[in-house]
């Protein structure tokens, strides 16, 4: 008897071929990536600061713009993945927007595209597992070549939104001397004679942040014997430094005085020379982070200092949260009574007996709470302190900290 030939892309078992199968196909992949997303959103950042770590770009509207961006490349990844080249919608917005905040912060394209093509991979990485998974001969020809398309689409739009973006630079003499400035904390060596200000002297860095940052820093400088450099890098930030012949106190210059409504500042350690003068700004960025989330809207970095480190690194966050508040969120009151006997343990210097008094229960009623603790972390309260301590804070401060898992988002 002659074989039948199947018609033209209806060959049974090659999902590549048959557009139902393909479709069904990219469908389990979706949905199997899906399940995973939280797992490919951390690995994706671990590769993303692998290549530039973004606590180096003084503004935290870039480094909270990148963890954004994961989380929307990776939508829009699953997505190409789910309907294939042609019904790709273009690049999110969000995406080309980040593009140009890296532009003005002076991070290279290269970088940028370095960042989106690891993210690329390790997809790739995953869908080749899910595909093995999923008992499917291999990843089909069509997604691949449909996903490899998508990317270069989307490297394009990015690329030119950068080029855009750098083109429209800075024009004004305030624009060019913020990025003057801005290229001298990166560490360029430069000529300074045009800023008018003294970088062999004792400085303090302070950095600014709201609807009249700019003017809030000139006016708590005004009083002040000291020579002021001021710039406003973007729209609602302003960075400045404080310069003088002799070690700048902040304490007797009274830098914790209340500052405009709606503006956040932060204020560095004094520093000496060129290095003092950057690692006084990099502290000043850093503290400004829990100025904007916190209740005190003044901060100096040595009081904040390791919240303003946790704040910044994304797998200490995310370790400190699984380790210690996820267990407490188990409870039936999802932790809050646990919560409150922790911090007011933490409060009291560990003593139980003030512990109980300042919850207004017995001691052995605050003890036993602390054994519950103790017994959901698997570790003692003499050997978790510090971390504990930290990771109560970072949750107080840190919206990501106290939902569910943490967003994270994706290059560039």
């Amino acid at each position: 008897m002659r074989a039948v030939k199947a018609p033209a892309g209806h060959r049974a078992g090659r999902p590549g071929e048959d557009p139902a199968a393909l479709a069904q196909a990219r469908r389990a992949l979706r949905e199997r990536l899906e399940q995973r997303r939280g797992e490919i959103e951390r690995a994706t950042l671990d590769r993303v600061y692998g290549i530039s770590d973004p606590a180096e770009v003084s503004d935290p509207a870039y480094a909270q713009g990148l963890r954004a961006t994961v989380s929307a490349a990776l939508d829009y990844a699953l997505e190409a993945i789910e309907r294939g080249e042609e019904k790709t919608p273009p690049p999110p917005l969000s995406l080309l927007a980040q593009a140009r905040l890296a532009a003005r912060n002076g991070v290279s394209l290269d970088t940028v595209l370095r960042r989106y093509f690891a993210g690329y991979t390790l997809i790739g990485e995953f869908l080749a597992q899910e595909a093995a998974a999923g008992n499917l001969p291999a990843v089909p020809v069509q997604l691949l070549r449909g996903r490899a398309a998508v990317f270069d689409r989307l490297m394009a739009a990015v690329s030119e939104e950068y080029e855009r973006e750098t083109q429209s630079a800075p024009g004004s003499l305030d624009q060019r001397r913020a990025e003057r400035v801005r290229r001298l904390i990166a560490g360029e060596q430069l000529e300074t004679s045009g800023l008018a200000y003294d970088f062999d002297a004792h400085h303090l860095a302070l950095v600014a942040s709201g609807a009249d940052a700019a003017s809030s820093l000139r006016e708590l400088a005004a009083t002040l014997d000291c020579r002021l450099l001021i710039v406003a890098p973007q729209e609602r930030v302003a960075w400045a430094w404080l310069g003088a012949r002799r070690p700048l106190d902040p304490e007797e210059l009274g830098l914790q005085a209340e500052v405009g409504e709606g503006v956040s500042l932060a204020f560095g350690e004094p520093g000496e020379a060129l290095a003092g003068w950057r690692l006084s700004h990099r502290q000043a960025a850093a503290a400004l982070a829990v100025a904007q989330r916190g209740t005190e809207r003044v901060v100096r970095y040595r009081e904040v200092a390791l919240l303003a480190s946790a704040l910044r690194d994304e797998l200490l966050i995310t370790s400190l949260r699984q380790i210690y508040l996820e267990p407490l969120e188990g409870e039936r009151d999802g932790g809050a009574i646990l919560r409150e006997t922790l911090r007011a343990y933490l409060a009291a210097g560990h003593n139980v007996s003030s512990t109980a008094a300042a919850l207004g229960v017995s001691r052995q009623g605050a003890a036993k709470r602390l054994r519950a603790a103790e017994a959901l972390f698997g570790r003692t309260m003499t050997d978790c302190g510090p971390e504990l301590e930290l990771a109560l804070r970072v949750a107080e401060f840190d919206p990501a900290a106290r939902g569910a898992a943490i967003e994270s988002g994706t290059a560039g």
